[in-house]
């Protein structure tokens, strides 16, 4: 009997050792996602985009701190998935703001019709296409991993594809203005050309001014 009784009390010394080290783990995954997430939120670039990405991860992590212990690998999975999605949606978003910005900023570069400042701009936008091309591959990623944000991803290859189109136009431009700087500097030469003959004596109008004599 005294057996017995010590027997069932080392089973619930280990059941509460074995309870307490899950709680520990669930409280290390949970400060974990949510340090991330409110590292995000404070970013100072980043963290004013995806604001509604960024309130689906906190309630992902909710939802673990709620789970059972059966629910909780799969809710743990979902919340870590959420959080970096939260993460890729501000960086795409970011990117755009700053693609507009650079459309802004060639515009004036061709009006300046500026061969040099035309190509810093080509290669900030090309710059910029790898970008959305990284994140192109981070949505692609994503998906394969069967996360319920298909549509997230969708626009992130959308807002990828439209920055190509955008920087292979903005370079057709920029080639453009080239060849009519090219253009425009032949013209002058020609005009000088013309100006040079035009400015020399002929040879029939000039008489020595002692023949009439």
């Amino acid at each position: 009997m005294k057996c017995s009784a010590i027997i069932l009390a080392t089973i619930a010394l280990a059941l509460g050792t074995l309870g307490s080290a899950h709680a520990r783990q669930d409280d290390i995954d949970i400060n974990r996602l949510t340090g991330s997430l409110n590292q995000l939120a404070s970013d100072p670039g980043l963290g004013a985009y995806a604001q509604a990405e960024q309130a689906r991860a906190r309630d992902a992590i909710n939802r673990l701190a709620q789970a059972g212990s059966r629910e909780r690998p799969h809710a743990l999975y979902l919340a870590e998935r959420r959080v970096d999605l939260a993460k890729t949606a501000a960086q795409v978003q970011d990117a755009q703001v700053k693609l507009t910005q650079l459309d802004r900023e060639h515009d004036q570069i061709l009006l300046d019709n500026s061969r040099r400042d035309a190509e810093l701009a080509r290669r900030e936008l090309e710059r910029q296409r790898l970008q959305y091309q990284l994140a192109q591959e981070e949505a692609a990623r994503l998906q394969a991993q069967g996360l319920e944000y298909s549509q997230a991803a969708d626009q992130a290859r959308a807002e990828a594809d439209r920055a190509k189109k955008l920087a292979a136009a903005q370079s057709k431009v920029a080639r453009a203005a080239k060849r009519q700087a090219e253009l425009a500097a032949q013209a002058a030469k020609a005009m000088r050309s013309q100006m040079e003959g035009a400015d020399k004596p002929s040879g029939t109008d000039a008489k020595p001014s002692g023949q009439h004599r």
